[in-house]
């Protein structure tokens, strides 16, 4: 072995480890991998780059964007509407149907997109039929998972085999050179599904199946059981206060649904809502946790003085925060800033010439003239100063001491005996994330004061000296005054009406929302609405989620004004759970987009063009024609795959040219060669299966297309049928549900659990892997020519 086999090789396990864990985003993987490759002279500096311009990378976000214009044109509608039509109430029929129109429509568009396009229409005939939702919505992944082996252009590992013969000297796969066996693979997957795989699929309720009475979601989510009623005393001091104000949400983990005030009702009332002496707010959430917060209103705040200025000066520096001429974070809001968790700098307020003003800050936006107070550890502060968007000028403590109001900004929180507080760590009291309030430090009973860290328990006289307006540590006071009872079934019927309702909706497969939550996001003031619960992993969360990450797959219960509700249905980032709720399509243009479809696919076919530049002509045309907009086209191109596929390129590169590629052949032949060319095929077919559930399929090409085009040449037998065996088996990602996002797509409306895919997925998978050892070597015989 070489040193630079062996370079090679760590470059690759190295690779393998990061996009099996995703410590590190995928695509920086790829582009870590495309950097190292180049540094060390592993390979060429435009053979490192070379990958932005290949004709298989172009090829992928072409149809990427073609597949976008078929979506917006409604042409899924078109099939869901004749799904919808022709197949009557029997579950047989139906799994038939679904797969073919899935299985069809993928082999022509982005399986993902289809995947989407169809969940609504899947979501509607499940309550409209009566059937499960987790009995269809797998079969409408795994349709679209085995319609892309049927073409060239239906999955990107299609396109990189094809593309790697040609950059080979060998005569590419053509368009429907992957259809013959790719519709036997079809139709024995949708046999087994109807034979076999249906017993195998769960009867799960979920999202709606209940009927069609307007009460299916809420029985769902079980609204009834966790809904509960707070009253607002006569002399509270949240009375006068809107609900943004009452920071109710924020510091109970609940949603305000409702409000009953002096007989009448105010449903999904909307964020700028004043609260009145004696109403009673109908919320959601865990009524428990909010009796364990209810407590925390025995916490009784002071203003600091000058002994604890100068404890804190011992610990903190505290300075002014500019945005510097150059910044990127001009324009954005503080929440956005995301000081404390980048830099550990927690702030206090806006700096101006009268004192401390702005202290609610999280939406406050900074100017270049402006700066804000911030208080930090010296570690703080070295991170702070290397960040170019920052100017930060240290005060002494002289300027501190003159800074107006600082005092009662600056308080101190005492801890009852009784207080539930005791005995809990710092992270699980959710002070900062649920109250606003970061604490500095801790004065314990016998005078010792220490810096606190997440895990710090808190005890009995303990003093929290905390940053926090005592604007908002008053809420405590109104948590003290108000009387939690249990919601009568009455209300909770009466949460639906013409004007307010309940919609299901998810990420969308473009997505720039995952892993945001909630509050980051400001979903209740961006959108006007209000999210009960999020369904995961087979069950509804209700309490504190405006702090979840959102996953793909997470299906979200919002409630709120009908309009407001079909906004959001025009939102990209959202998915509905219903058709009708969707944006409108522009199905004036649909013939359009499948004219240029076929004229897309025409003169490939004929051979007077390649897939690439036809494509990229037929994307630019179904911009041009207005089928859908620039804007929707970057959307719809999958970013994340075109730099893991244009990052990992060299190293396919690199392992062919250093002779990883041929030594890792060797060890393959050695050892199953003597079993023949069966034999070898079969333990790639089984080692690309295995590696489909950790690894992205795009990069597992490219990895692999060196390897078996040396195996192929060390046994003398003809590359092509190992190159479609591969092809097939890293497209077919079935086994688990993050070995394809169609698989995570459907998860949450579906209710699947991750053993769910297992027990049905590894027995199609099976089925796959032995049509392939049946048929392949006969439609493509394993022989050289």
């Amino acid at each position: 072995m070489t040193f630079e086999i062996a370079l090679v090789l760590i470059i690759l396990v190295v690779a393998v480890f990061f996009l099996v864990t995703e410590w590190v985003p995928m695509e920086a993987t790829a582009l870590l991998v495309l950097s190292s490759l180049a540094i060390t002279g592993l390979v060429s500096y435009s053979d490192a780059l070379a990958g932005f311009s290949n004709s298989a990378v172009v090829t992928v976000w072409a149809v990427f964007i073609l597949s976008g214009g078929l979506t917006q044109t409604g042409v899924a509608n078109v099939i869901g509407r004749q799904v919808m039509r022709f197949s009557g109430k029997g579950e047989s029929r139906l799994i038939i149907l679904i797969m073919l129109s899935s299985g069809v429509m993928s082999a022509f568009m982005n399986n993902v997109a289809v995947a989407a396009l169809l969940l609504p229409v899947i979501m509607d005939i499940t309550r409209k039929t009566g059937h499960s939702p987790s009995r269809l919505l797998m079969p409408l992944a795994y349709g679209c998972l085995l319609g892309g082996l049927t073409t060239q252009i239906g999955t990107p590992p299609n396109i990189l085999v094809s593309e790697a013969l040609r950059d080979n000297d060998l005569i590419p796969f053509t368009m429907f050179d992957f259809t013959p066996i790719g519709l036997t693979i079809m139709a024995g997957g949708i046999a087994f599904l109807i034979l076999v795989g249906r017993h195998l699929l769960p009867t799960r309720s979920m999202s709606g199946n209940m009927g069609q009475n307007k009460r299916d979601l809420s029985d769902q989510y079980d609204i009834k059981s966790n809904l509960f009623s707070l009253k607002i005393s006569d002399h509270s001091v949240l009375a006068g206060k809107n609900l943004v104000q009452s920071r109710l949400g924020q510091v109970l983990g609940i949603s305000v649904v409702g409000i009953t005030r002096k007989g009448q009702s105010l449903l999904a009332p909307p964020p700028s809502t004043r609260l009145e002496p004696g109403d009673v707010l109908i919320c959601g959430g865990r009524e428990d946790q909010v009796q364990e917060i209810l407590s925390w209103s025995r916490l009784r705040p002071t203003d600091s003085d000058e002994d604890i200025l100068k404890m804190l000066s011992g610990q903190y520096q505290t300075a002014r925060l500019s945005l510097t001429r150059e910044s990127l974070l001009a324009g954005k809001s503080l929440l956005e800033f995301d000081l404390f968790h980048k830099h550990g700098l927690t702030i206090i307020g806006f700096m101006s010439d009268n004192g401390l003003e702005k202290t609610d800050l999280r939406e406050q936006i900074l100017t270049e003239e402006e700066s804000i107070l911030v208080i930090g550890d010296k570690q703080s502060f070295n991170s702070a100063e290397k960040d170019n968007n920052f100017l930060l000028t240290v005060l002494s403590d002289s300027d501190v001491q003159q800074i107006k109001d600082l005092k009662n900004h600056i308080l101190v929180m005492n801890i009852s005996d009784e207080a539930h507080l005791n005995e809990v760590s710092l992270k699980q009291s959710r002070l900062g994330s649920n109250l606003g309030i970061r604490v500095l430090l801790i004065r314990r009973g016998d005078g010792t004061v220490i810096k606190p860290t997440p895990e710090t328990v808190l005890k009995p006289g303990d003093a929290l000296i905390v940053v926090g307006s005592r604007g908002k540590v008053n809420i405590l006071k109104g948590l003290e005054e108000l009387e939690v009872t249990k919601e009568s079934s009455q209300e909770v019927n009466a949460l639906e009406s013409e004007q307010v309702g309940l919609m299901e909706v998810m990420l969308s497969p473009h997505t720039t929302l995952v892993g945001k939550t909630l509050s980051q996001i400001n979903f209740r003031e961006k959108y006007g609405l209000t999210v009960m619960a999020i369904w995961r992993e087979s069950k509804a969360v209700y309490s504190d989620i405006r702090n979840m990450p959102i996953r793909l797959g997470d299906a979200v219960l919002t409630y709120g004004s009908r309009d407001k509700l079909r906004m959001l249905g025009n939102e990209p980032d959202f998915l509905v759970l219903t058709e009708s709720a969707q944006k409108p399509l522009r199905t004036e243009k649909l013939s359009t987009s499948v004219l240029l479809m076929a004229g897309v696919l025409f003169p490939v076919i004929m051979g007077w063009l390649p897939i690439s530049i036809s494509a990229v002509c037929g994307a630019a045309l179904m911009v041009l024609t207005r089928c859908l907009t620039m804007e929707e086209a970057y959307r719809y191109i999958e970013w994340k795959a075109i730099f893991l596929i244009a990052g990992m390129m060299p190293l396919g590169v690199a392992l062919d040219q250093t002779g990883a590629a041929s030594l890792i052949a060797e060890n393959i032949v050695a050892v199953v060669g003597p079993y023949g060319p069966r034999a070898v095929m079969f333990g790639m077919l089984v080692m690309t299966f295995a590696a489909t559930c950790v690894i992205p399929t795009a990069a597992l090409v490219v990895l692999m297309v060196p390897i078996i085009l040396s195996a192929s040449a060390d046994m003398g037998i003809s590359p092509y049928p190992m190159m479609m065996a591969m092809s097939m088996a890293a497209s077919a990602s079935f086994m688990t549900p993050i070995s394809h996002p169609a698989n995570v797509l459907v998860m949450g409306p579906g209710g699947y659990r991750f053993i769910d895919y297992i027990k049905l997925g590894l027995p199609l998978t099976i089925v796959v892997l032995v049509i392939l050892m049946f048929f392949l070597p006969i439609i493509w015989p394993l022989e050289a020519v």
